[in-house]
């Protein structure tokens, strides 16, 4: 995923975590209320936190995030560096044919057979609200070792920074 550098220094971290990061879990809300998610390929995180995805017009996604107020969540996991990052925020979908152009990639045309001038394809740009990350520093072996060690003294481990970021 494309990450460019934050104007609200405090998402900078953020960027970072998510940077190499390209799949999110997308979190909405169904009609009936229950929560509904699905992978999605992060394709740019631009300079004010907004995340950008392409979509299908008809995907489920798209009326699940104009009835429920746009409000979405997206989850990003890197298990062997011990990187999470959780961001709410809201979604709308929009055909724009120069950020289709400047985000356009061969993987693309797996879902969308008639490339960029497919009439399914829009984007959906997500705009963070808020995030909270966690960011282990330490080895994976370092971690073991903590968790080792909390499990026989009964003290919880310190296993990284966890911070909440809002834009």
């Amino acid at each position: 995923m494309e990450t460019k550098p934050q104007v609200n220094k405090q998402l900078e971290k953020v960027r970072e975590l998510v940077e190499d990061i390209r799949i999110a879990m997308m979190t909405t809300v169904a009609d009936d209320g229950r929560l509904v998610s699905r992978p999605m390929a992060a394709l740019q995180m631009d300079e004010d936190g907004t995340i950008w995805f392409f979509s299908k017009r008809t995907a489920p996604k798209v009326s699940q995030i104009d009835h429920n107020a746009h409000r979405v969540n997206l989850a990003f996991a890197d298990v062997g560096d011990a990187d999470y990052v959780s961001i709410s925020g809201t979604a709308d979908e929009l055909v724009d044919r120069a950020k289709i152009d400047e985000l356009w990639n061969p993987q693309a045309k797996a879902w969308f057979p008639d490339g960029k001038d497919d009439p399914e394809l829009i984007l959906l740009k997500v705009h963070t609200e808020m995030a909270e990350y966690w960011n282990a520093s330490d080895s994976t072996m370092v971690r073991l070792f903590q968790q080792a060690t909390a499990a026989i003294t009964g003290n919880p481990p310190k296993m990284g920074e966890n911070q909440k970021v809002y834009n």
